[in-house]
């Protein structure tokens, strides 16, 4: 028996506001000036960083077919509590973005020239079901593989706190710099990435290596 469709199933409603995001123009990282309001937004690599090249050969020529990290841009007042906030005034996607660029900017080996991305004012209650069900459809690698991109500055490091996976294999930014080295190496990541690309079994990272890593707060 073939169930009814149901238009404000949460998986349909996730999947309106994807569709939404993904019919978006494509503008550079370095462009966010013209940005309003809260919302979703996905990134898109370009570059030649050599274990990214599944990715970028379909984003070039205009395709933009996969992101590598997608997120979501929550606005402050709305953490508060109620409905009746309007998602489309203040600066949260232009200040996340911005965030976001800043880090690339830092790294020493991907440069912000690489990236782009499409953003789309949200409702601020639909963001997080949008942002999942971007993540569930593309597995961006920043989301679900080399994660760290999106932590914030945690300020004083709690002893023991290491680098995320993202500052190991793009290492530069200032406030990494000031955590402690992962045990975590860049050939074990670029090893992971190799075997997602190559259809294989990802290996497990060692949980006494992934103890304390990646743990700056992200929104």
């Amino acid at each position: 028996m073939t169930n009814p469709y149901n238009p404000l199933h949460k998986t349909n409603l996730g999947n309106s506001v994807a569709e939404a995001l993904l019919t978006v123009k494509v503008a550079p990282l370095s462009a966010t000036a013209e940005l309003d309001g809260a919302g979703v937004y996905a990134i898109y690599y370009t570059g030649n960083f050599p274990a990214y090249q599944p990715i970028a050969r379909k984003n070039r020529e205009g395709q933009f077919s996969q992101p590598i990290y997608v997120g979501k841009a929550v606005p402050k007042g709305a953490r508060k509590g109620g409905l009746s906030y309007d998602a489309s005034k203040g600066a949260a996607l232009r200040d996340r973005l911005r965030q976001h660029a800043s880090s690339i900017d830092q790294a020493q080996n991907i440069h912000l020239v690489d990236f782009f991305y499409r953003s789309l004012v949200v409702d601020d209650i639909w963001i997080p079901l949008g942002e999942n069900m971007m993540i569930e459809r593309f597995k961006p690698i920043w989301n679900v593989q080399i994660d760290g991109f999106g932590n914030k500055d945690p300020g004083r490091r709690r002893a023991g706190q290491f680098r995320s996976n993202w500052d190991v294999l793009h290492p530069g930014r200032d406030f990494a710099e000031k955590l402690a080295t992962s045990p975590i190496t860049p050939e074990t990541l670029l090893a992971r990435l190799d075997a997602l690309f190559s259809g294989k079994e990802v290996p497990e990272v060692p949980l006494e290596d992934a103890a304390d890593i990646g743990s700056a707060e992200e929104d």
